[in-house]
């Protein structure tokens, strides 16, 4: 038997169930994989309330850790023994061990530990994607990145200062600040006291930037519109704080933005561009430039607590579960 949690209806964290679960054998191209850490990504709060819906009853959770257990037919990406992460595949991986696609398994390097994995394969991986792909940034940029406390704010903190790109980070308190200034974040505008637009034409003389990367969505849009260049583009990759409402006038007045709502499953397919930007990501990693670990850890069974947490932003960079 397997513990997992569970959803029959969605809502807040108390729709969240810790359940015993049956796991059988890995069919044709699956593998059983024992998990040692479980990711708490935002997107698991968006299907939890049904933001992005899910055909219920439902296991929650795209991102985890662990080691290969058994393999179908056909399957020959990964080994029994491997340490693996992934971040595609079927919802559940909040669970103790799981049958799923062996193709969206990605192999971890020795030098990189399952602790450390933990925050790097979705939070990671969604920075390579929007740094190196959605808006390719080759150094000596100034970018204006929402959130950069946050689980992979953290990691493109860190990012954007191996890249050589002043970065501006928005953050709600000046505990947060430090932190990402730790990170590498060049400037931070702590949104409780300091007006973003304003702050950042003084930090750029009055120019703006020529990208916003902004995972909160509402409640900072106007802010990320009137900190933008003409011409400037718009990367909204999350809605934490509400959907974004924009019309084509308004992006024509505020100066011919240019605006894109990137998903990781676009950028992220077909499997060998998956393992590339992995192999990105942990060359950065070894070289010592990208360094991450857990800030919370929860046990599986406290799941709700984890997502009560991440909600109400009293959480700084990765959240993790450990069975």
């Amino acid at each position: 038997m397997s513990q997992a949690i569970r959803l029959y209806e969605t809502g807040g964290p108390e729709v969240l169930k810790f359940e015993h679960v049956e796991v059988g054998e890995p069919g044709s191209g699956q593998a059983r994989v024992r998990h040692s850490y479980i990711a708490v990504n935002f997107i698991d709060i968006y299907h939890r309330t049904g933001y992005y819906p899910l055909a219920l009853p439902s296991g929650l959770g795209s991102d985890a850790i662990g080691v290969v257990e058994a393999v179908g037919p056909g399957v020959t990406d990964v080994r029994v023994g491997d340490r693996v992460g992934y971040l595609m595949g079927p919802q559940g991986a909040y669970s103790d061990v799981r049958v799923m696609p062996a193709d969206v398994l990605i192999p971890l390097p020795d030098g990189v530990s399952d602790r450390t994995a933990s925050t790097l394969i979705m939070k990671g991986m969604t920075a390579q994607y929007l740094f190196r792909q959605v808006y390719p940034l080759k150094g000596g940029e100034t970018i204006l990145y929402h959130a950069a406390a946050g689980g992979v704010g953290l990691i493109a903190c860190q990012w954007a200062r191996a890249l050589g790109v002043t970065m501006i980070g928005t953050v709600s308190s000046d505990e947060k600040a430090e932190i990402a200034k730790a990170n590498g974040c060049t400037h931070t505008i702590v949104t409780s006291r300091e007006n973003i637009a304003e702050r950042v034409r003084e930090l750029t003389d009055g120019k703006g930037v020529p990208v916003v990367f902004d995972s909160v969505g509402k409640d900072t849009l106007q802010a990320s519109l009137d900190s933008l260049q003409v011409r400037g583009t718009l990367v909204s990759n999350g809605t934490s704080s509400g959907p974004v409402v924009l019309d084509a006038l308004t992006l024509a007045l505020k100066g011919s933005i240019w605006v894109t709502r990137p998903a990781m499953a676009h950028y992220a397919k077909p499997r060998a561009h998956m393992l590339s930007m992995a192999q990105e990501l942990f060359d950065l990693v070894l070289a010592g430039k990208i360094t991450s670990e857990p800030k919370q850890t929860f046990a599986l069974k406290d799941a709700a607590q984890a997502h009560r947490m991440l909600e109400s932003r009293q959480t700084a960079g990765a959240t993790v579960l450990v069975p």
